[in-house]
């Protein structure tokens, strides 16, 4: 899923598709300097020796294909446990304005090809619009771009499409009529979908030698659950979190094609990977990251002479949770303002994980207290708390998580990283009773 920053993000990766676009189409060359701006068309204001092509979130709407999709659930309290994704179609408008004549059109046919030719912002385009560009000098991020970087679009389950959205003369008109500013050459594109939670031209192929007539008949596989095991053995259980070193078991029909693929996010499984027609099983990819990830199955298909793979048919996507493991909690409060008595205490956490954490990826830190007292004495405590935003650097196998305001106590400690907590031990009456840190 993506932040509340998913709309500000969608707007830069598209503003970095024009401008980079652009430049590799060496538009410059035929029309001059090009400013690529996002702002309100009455803001505008065209230089003389310029062209300018900008890009205007002009409307969001709900998205109707994820309407139903995780219906909210509430504690017999009434307290909201869960809640949908805000699913959104953002509505853009692309404007040229042209310092001389014929500019604008040029700006405009050039960037309606580019987008056509873009239908779908990649994973891996994302990131490279919101990456490494971003971070100045001393290693920090800008505040104003902070969210951007953080807002984690590459990595929500359904990737944001790009298609024309044909407006009639008198929507387009009203809307110029809204703005109250002169109308120029204008395009409206819808992008769908943000979840809040290439420039490539073809190959041309030889000319055809030989034609080969074949027919099949296509098994579109299907995931209809997931469960693991510890590498150790014992049975496979759809209850259990999923932790690094997990033998993970996908259960379906039709699994097994000529040439099967499995991706879990970015990362195609090939180690350890067994594949039968009702059953998948896998090993834990060593390099994947705590947090949720979309996992699939591809039939790649044998055609032509001599018979190469290409793409086939697809399963469904169903959210594979890998869990982080807390290896060690410390405390340390802050003196002299650390708090002493019955006054709450501020300080430092320092927490130890299996699965080294990116800087981007997003934490928290949750304390319940481990043997509260009866309800009628009072409220058992607990506490959560983010940690903020690191330096960009390796990923880090342990970090620190500032707080204030925390009463002394004896604490169960969990850490979630990007929707994904780590799971508490349960002594022999199964009752949680660890990682705790105490709360001096």
């Amino acid at each position: 899923m993506s932040t509340a920053a998913g709309l500000a993000a969608v707007t830069a990766v598209l503003k970095d598709l024009l401008s980079n676009g652009l430049i590799d189409r060496d538009v410059v060359g035929a029309v001059g300097d090009v400013i690529i701006s996002t702002s309100a068309p009455d803001r505008i204001t065209l230089p003389e020796t310029a062209s300018q092509l900008n890009l205007y979130l002009y409307l969001v709407s709900r998205n109707q294909g994820w309407a139903n999709v995780g219906q909210p659930s509430r504690a017999t309290g009434g307290e909201l446990i869960s809640a949908p994704p805000l699913a959104l179609n953002l509505h853009y408008l692309l404007t040229a304005y042209g310092a001389k004549d014929f500019h604008a059109e040029i700006l405009l046919g050039y960037a309606m090809q580019l987008l056509h030719e873009t239908p779908v912002l990649t994973r891996p385009a994302i990131r490279t619009a919101l990456g490494p560009n971003l971070v100045v000098a001393d290693g920090d991020i800008p505040a104003n771009l902070r969210d951007l970087v953080r807002s984690g679009l590459a990595d929500q389950i359904e990737q944001v499409t790009i298609t024309q959205n044909f407006l009639t003369t008198e929507a387009m008109s009203n809307l110029w009529l809204a703005f109250s500013a002169p109308y120029r050459p204008t395009a409206s594109y819808l992008a769908s979908v943000v979840l809040i939670e290439s420039d490539q031209q073809g190959s041309a192929a030889p000319p055809v030698r030989a034609f080969t007539v074949g027919a099949r008949t296509l098994r579109r596989p299907v995931i209809d659950q997931i469960k693991a095991r510890p590498a150790s053995g014992t049975e496979f259980s759809a209850d259990r979190p999923i932790r690094r070193g997990d033998i993970v078991a996908l259960l379906g029909r039709q699994l097994r094609g000529d040439r099967t693929q499995l991706f879990v996010g970015d990362v195609q499984v090939t180690e350890g990977l067994s594949v039968s027609d009702a059953l998948i099983t896998f090993p834990v990819p060593g390099r994947l990251r705590a947090g949720i990830h979309p996992i699939h199955v591809v039939h790649l298909l044998d055609m032509g002479l001599p018979p190469t793979p290409h793409a086939g048919v697809e399963s469904n996507t169903l959210p594979l949770v890998l869990h982080p493991t807390l290896r060690s909690v410390t405390a340390t409060l802050d003196p002299p303002a650390g708090g002493s008595g019955p006054a709450p205490r501020a300080g430092t956490l320092t927490v130890a994980i299996d699965i080294p954490v990116a800087a981007e990826q997003r934490l928290t830190v949750m304390l319940n207290e481990f043997d509260p007292p009866e309800a009628s004495v009072r409220n058992a405590l607990a506490y959560r708390f983010a940690i903020p935003v690191r330096v960009p650097g390796p990923p880090a196998s342990t970090v620190s998580a500032p707080f204030v305001g925390v009463m002394p106590a004896d604490y169960l400690v969990r850490l979630r990283v990007d929707g994904a907590e780590s799971p508490l031990g349960t002594s022999a009456a199964n009752e949680y009773d660890s990682p705790r840190v105490v709360i001096p």
